[in-house]
This record gives structure tokens, C-alpha cells and sequence, in this order.
């Protein structure tokens, strides 16, 4: 009798345990399961990486439209709600160019007719596909032949051009060849057009890309860029479809004419060409006139560089087709448990100039682990409290334009329901952490780096080497245009954050950011990649799943406090009052102070 009540006694107790689920997961479990190596995989972000840069996926073309389709394939398999959203828009592409220098005697040779054109190296992987890379060009560029005698203009800054001028060099009527690596290239082009330039050249310095002097070795054998390496890119100052600026270029829609899209300023008004340090160093081979100042030379075994005008002739041709293009967006949805109208973004563009292994390639390997390694939390459990978006975005390279034709196409949502968005472009292109924000994200940076295990120092924390290697302070804040994240921070307001790893790298936009120097200089094990998904992740799960946003106004508080002082130096001299605003300032501060003693009360309820 006593054997057969134990036996109902388990039996009860079995059926007892059964019919009482296990209790949910607090979020922290699920963050920390995010970071282990049970979900992430460093050679998933290596295979992605090498799908999408099979070929050249200019935006607008059949290339990048199938790269869409693979990014959308993967977010759903990744149990993301997945879909496209297409926008036309106004794109440029080159027909034709041409660039021929002239010398007078006893020049030999007389006449130099440049190739412009990329060589492919020994062994090159992507010999059968380089024909598919477009022509060297900028994009947006004015069409046009011009002809004259050159002047140097150095980087094409401002005071370049102010230093000619009090040389008594004048630019007008003349083609000015200028270098990368200061300032945008489009404003190289506007400075050159406002100093009264016909045409401009811009060519990668060896000096800046090329690795030195003549013991330099380029890829593939060393990271830099080779003697026919030509970074390409955009000219245009603006952001999004230029033929509808301030609202999206939704199907039927009103659009600017090509005479109103010139005089808004935005689109350059002479013709310009991108070309290799070769062909640079042969241009500045034939200038004479003064000796260029030391901080305008280039290597020390390279040729002198003078300033010009002349006594060469340059002729520049360049005629690209404009057309009105299809460019899509992949927009993946995990949906909210308890505030699924409060929206965590997660963006990084798709479309490249060539390859793009850096740009944007890395970021996008970078945002399918991060989807993958969320599907493999769902399937444990998981569910966000509040939204999250991933956003794969098109054209970017061409000046933001799939992302601001996505915020200006829904504005009003954003405005009301975007807590934050997070960027990643160039996830990775070699060793140590930088990160930008609004002020409100610095705290949440500084401590998801804290939780993420440096790729290049196991013993240390991303945050420690972060630490160790900045001069500068640690988060710094976001530039004016720089990514896809301008258009949430000056179109609707929204928080915004940008991470990656590296310091710049010299095959910029050449047909050279491959998978191959990705592999062997800037990624080699795909550590970094994992890296750059963790904090990405860590920062949108904590987002997304925490009842009280981690939001740290009182950074905001000290950048304001910042400005207002910076402010009041300038003013000084003038009869302005600031009593008003700095009280404002500390009214914030004291608030800030409050908010983060009360959330930190009920956390600890939790």
C-alpha cells in the first residue's frame, strides 16, 4: 500500500512539474547568451562576406539588386519578417572619359594619353569579373570637355586655395589637380569651381596611399594602394535623390528638373575625374613654377611638386548618363512583446563602388551575424520588449540616398517612434575600436565595450585597449554627413550611434577592397567582424529589452555645457546674454542627475 501512494505521490508531483512552465528569462541571460560562443560564428560572418563580394554592386544595378535578394534570404531564414522597399531615384553612371596631357618642348613624350584605367594583379580571384567594374568616375560629376594649363592645389582645402592666391597663382580659367585625403572630394570640386577652376583632377597621393617610398610594396603583397589604384566616389553635397529634395521619391512623384537640381548648388558645375598616383605623379612631373611649400610635397624619393600654372595642358573629358534608377532597401522587422510601436534601428548600406569588402561589406557581414545570432535567441526564448529594424540600404555611396528616401518616406513614424538608431558602414578594416554618438548613447557604448572581449587581446576588454589608445575623448560625436545615420539625426531627431573597427585603409573605394585584403590585412580570422557584432548587438538588445531605456542625459548636459562656453567666447565682446541658457543647461543637469538615482532604485527592485 505504502508502494502504490509513493507512486501516485510522483506521479502528482511529475504532473505538477509539467503543467508549471520553468519562469521567463530575465533579458541579461539572453544578452549574455548573445555574446557567447554558442551563438556567434566568426566564419558565417567570413561567408557572408565573401557572397556579397563576388562581384561589383554598383547601386541601381542587377548585381546589387541580387545582393538584396540574398540579405533579405538571410534575415528571414534568420526568422526576421523581411521585406523591400524601392524608391527611383536620379543616378549617375560614366559613358566616356579622357585625359590627355600635352608639354611643350623638349618634353618627351609630347603628349601623355592617361588609361585610366585599374589593373588586375597576378592571380587575381576576380580576373573574370573586373571587366563588370564601371569605369573610374565620380559620381555626379558634370559632363564636359575643358582644356588649360594646371595648377597644384594640394589637398583642395580652403586655405589651399587661399595660399595660392596670396602666391598671386591664379586658378581661373585653369584645371587644378588636387589630392584626397583631408577633406570630401565634392568639396575639393566646389572649392576649385568657387576659386574659378574650368575642370579638377584628384589622385591618391603616394605620400597618403601608397606606402612610402620606393621600397614600398602594394597589394597584394602589402595593404597599400597599388600605382593604378583609383579611388572613385561621389561629388555630390547633398543627401538623397536630388531631384526631390525634402520628400521621398515615391512612385508619380514631383522631381526637380536637371537645370533646378543645378542651381540648388548640391551637384558640381565642372567636370572632374579621380585618377591613380601614376598617372598623378606624371601630371605633377610636368608643372612649373614655384617650388610647392614642404607641406605640400609628396614622398622624398618622389617627383617635386610645383605649383604651375602650367606649362602643361591638360584635356579632361568625362560624359556620364544620368538616369532615373530603381535602388531597394531590405527592411527586417522582429516585433515587440510589450512596446511594439517603440522602434530600435539597426542600419548599414549594401551597395559598393567595386567589390566592397570594407565599404560597405564588413558592415553588412557584420548586421547578418547580429540577425543570425537574434534568430538563435528567439528560438531560446527571446522576445524584444520593444521593436527592433534592420535596415540594408541602397545607394548610399552616391550621398545617403536609400536611407534619406526611407526617413523623409516616413518622417512621421520615425519622429513619433524611434528610440535610437545604430550605424555601422565600414564594420572593419583593421585593429582598434572608435565609436561617435549623440551624447545620450556615450555611457551605453562605453559599457557594452566593456562586455565585448578584445579580437586582437584576449586578456583585455574592447574597452580597455579602446582606452589605451585614444588621445582623444573615448566617444566622439557624429560628423555632418558621413554615413546613413545623418538623416535620422538632422531629419527627425532621433539618437544615433556609429562603431567600427580601423583607422582608414589605402584601397578606398579602388577596385582592390576585396575579399582578399580583407582576409589577409584587414580581417584575417573574422575576430573583428564578431567583435563589431557583439557591441552592435549588445547595444540594441539592451535598447530594445530594458524596461528603463539606458539613455545618460547627463553626457548630454556636458557636451551642452561645452558649447554654451565656446558660445559665450565668441560672443564676449557683444552685449549677449547667456544667464539664461547656461541655467537651462544646469536645470538639464540636475534632472539628468535624478533620472539616473531613480532607474537605478528600480532596477535594483527588479
Amino acid at each position: 500500500m505504502l508502494k502504490v501512494a509513493i507512486s501516485a505521490f510522483l506521479a502528482i508531483l511529475a504532473t505538477s512539474l509539467i503543467s508549471f512552465p520553468s519562469l521567463p528569462k530575465k533579458p541579461s541571460f539572453y544578452h549574455s547568451l548573445f555574446l557567447s560562443d554558442r551563438v556567434s560564428d566568426n566564419s558565417s560572418a567570413a561567408r557572408h562576406l565573401q557572397i556579397l563580394t563576388c562581384r561589383p554592386h554598383v547601386a541601381g544595378t542587377p548585381a546589387n539588386a541580387e545582393a538584396a535578394s540574398y540579405v533579405l534570404s538571410t534575415l528571414t531564414a534568420s526568422t526576421v519578417k523581411s521585406h523591400v522597399t524601392s524608391y527611383d531615384v536620379l543616378l549617375t553612371y560614366p559613358i566616356s572619359r579622357s585625359l590627355i596631357l600635352t608639354c611643350p618642348p623638349p618634353a618627351d613624350p609630347p603628349e601623355t594619353i592617361f588609361p585610366l584605367h585599374q589593373d588586375i594583379y597576378e592571380n587575381d580571384p576576380y580576373a573574370d569579373v573586373a571587366d563588370q567594374v564601371l569605369p573610374t568616375f565620380h559620381g555626379y560629376a558634370k559632363s564636359g570637355t575643358v582644356a588649360g594649363p594646371v595648377v597644384y592645389a594640394n589637398y583642395g582645402r580652403v586655405e589651399d586655395f587661399e595660399m595660392l592666391k596670396s602666391k598671386g597663382i591664379d586658378v581661373k580659367g585653369n584645371i587644378v589637380i588636387a589630392r584626397y585625403g583631408k577633406i570630401y572630394r565634392g568639396d575639393i570640386v566646389r572649392n576649385a569651381y568657387q576659386a574659378g577652376a574650368i575642370g579638377v583632377v584628384i589622385f591618391t597621393d603616394r605620400k597618403d596611399y601608397g606606402g612610402g617610398g620606393h621600397r614600398a610594396k602594394w597589394f597584394p603583397e602589402d595593404k597599400w594602394m597599388p600605382p593604378s589604384g583609383v579611388q572613385v566616389g561621389t561629388v555630390y553635397a547633398g543627401a538623397g535623390d536630388p531631384t526631390t529634395p525634402g520628400w521621398a521619391s515615391t512612385e508619380g512623384c514631383e522631381r526637380l528638373s536637371e537645370e533646378e537640381v543645378e542651381r540648388g548648388g548640391d551637384v558640381p558645375l565642372i567636370p572632374s575625374l579621380p585618377v591613380s598616383w601614376a598617372d598623378g605623379e606624371t601630371i605633377m612631373k610636368s608643372l612649373g613654377g614655384d617650388v610647392a611649400d614642404d607641406d605640400w610635397q609628396g614622398i622624398d624619393d618622389g617627383p617635386l611638386y610645383r605649383v604651375g600654372p602650367g606649362p602643361s595642358v591638360l584635356n579632361l573629358t568625362y560624359h556620364g548618363e544620368q538616369k532615373i534608377a530603381t535602388i531597394e532597401n531590405v527592411i527586417g522587422v522582429i516585433e515587440g512583446a510589450e512596446e511594439p510601436d517603440r522602434y530600435i534601428l539597426l542600419g548599414n548600406h549594401r551597395d559598393a563602388w567595386t567589390f566592397g569588402a570594407v565599404d560597405p561589406g564588413s558592415g553588412t557581414a557584420a548586421l547578418l551575424e547580429v540577425a543570425e545570432r537574434f534568430g538563435k535567441l528567439q528560438k531560446k526564448g527571446w522576445k524584444p520588449r520593444r521593436t527592433i529594424i534592420f535596415c540594408n540600404w541602397d545607394a548610399e555611396e552616391y550621398g545617403l540616398v536609400g536611407s534619406t528616401e526611407w526617413v523623409e518616406d516616413n518622417r512621421e513614424m520615425l519622429a513619433l517612434r524611434a528610440i535610437a538608431y545604430l550605424n555601422v558602414d565600414s564594420a572593419v578594416s583593421g585593429a582598434g575600436f572608435h565609436a561617435a554618438s549623440t551624447p545620450q548613447l556615450d555611457q551605453l557604448l562605453i559599457e557594452a565595450a566593456q562586455q565585448v572581449q578584445d579580437p586582437d587581446n584576449s586578456s583585455q576588454s574592447i574597452y580597455d585597449s579602446w582606452v589605451g589608445a585614444s588621445s582623444s575623448p573615448l566617444v566622439e560625436r557624429l560628423g555632418g554627413g558621413g554615413s546613413d545615420y545623418a538623416a535620422f539625426v538632422q531629419h527627425v531627431g532621433v539618437p544615433a550611434a556609429n562603431i567600427f573597427m580601423g583607422t582608414g585603409y589605402p584601397v578606398y573605394h579602388s577596385m582592390y577592397d576585396d575579399f582578399v585584403w580583407m582576409e589577409k590585412f584587414g580581417d584575417p580570422m573574422f575576430r573583428r567582424h564578431v567583435a563589431v557584432a557583439s557591441i552592435w548587438g549588445l547595444m540594441a538588445l539592451r535598447l530594445a529589452d530594458e524596461e528603463f531605456l539606458p539613455f545618460d542625459y547627463l553626457s548630454y548636459a556636458s557636451e551642452l555645457q561645452k558649447s554654451a562656453k565656446e558660445l559665450q567666447a565668441q560672443v564676449s565682446s557683444k552685449e549677449v546674454d547667456l544667464v539664461a541658457l547656461f541655467k537651462s543647461i544646469r536645470d538639464l543637469q540636475k534632472a539628468a542627475e535624478n533620472i539616473n538615482i531613480e532607474r537605478k532604485v528600480k532596477t535594483l527592485k527588479l
